[in-house]
């Protein structure tokens, strides 16, 4: 699926959060000891099976709180037939415990960095961005994607409408803010605006 996981580092802690671990729990383990750093959470923008089939293991080799909003608990639920039917093979993943409730304005801290939850529902009911202010970073997960693109909204439970109000809250923030989506490379508002047109 080529999903996007984000290790997000403070230097001066040497704190860590992971931010929509999808697969390969092994190998981010693996970074996170090679860099040694010390995880604090685990947090999903959204409860799609690709942004989170190696949470569970991360929760519990790290002993950390999965942050997630509760609206996409029944993705949570249907991970593993989700996993199967757009993969093609089985997935035996347990799906990750919601123990941190992931809102609007909810608060992530790692060290000395606080991100804040904006609630960017559309692609999924309980999709949400992080927020760095002072960084001028947001997570995204599928709510943007680099050069115009959008997540999908031909779910049972998505809504084109709903996804656009969301995309317009995030274009809001300024020109140089940095979007860090859930597939593909990171982009700008200033380079996104050029596709999108406030409704």
């Amino acid at each position: 699926m080529q999903e996007n996981c984000y290790l997000l580092i403070d230097d001066g802690t040497n704190q860590a959060i992971i931010i929509d671990p999808g697969d390969d729990p092994e190998y981010i383990t693996d970074t996170v000891v090679g860099l040694a750093v010390t995880p604090t959470a685990i947090v999903a923008t959204h409860g799609h099976f690709d942004h989170v089939m190696a949470a569970f293991a991360l929760q519990h080799t790290f002993t950390v709180p999965f942050y997630a909003n509760p609206k996409d608990q029944f993705l949570l639920d249907h991970m593993e037939e989700s996993a199967k039917h757009f993969l093609g093979v089985p997935r035996t993943d347990p799906a990750p415990i919601i123990t941190n409730t992931l809102r609007q304005d909810a608060m992530v801290h790692v060290g000395d960095l606080t991100f804040q939850a904006v609630s960017t529902p559309g692609h999924t009911p309980g999709s949400v961005s992080l927020v760095t202010y002072d960084k001028k970073m947001v997570f995204v997960g599928d709510l943007i994607f680099r050069d115009g693109g959008v997540g999908r909204t031909d779910f049972s439970y998505s809504d084109k409408k709903i996804l656009q109000e969301s995309v317009n809250k995030i274009l809001a923030f300024p020109d140089e803010t940095i979007l860090y989506p859930g597939h593909g490379e990171p982009t700008t508002i200033g380079r996104e605006k050029m596709y999108h047109r406030a409704t």
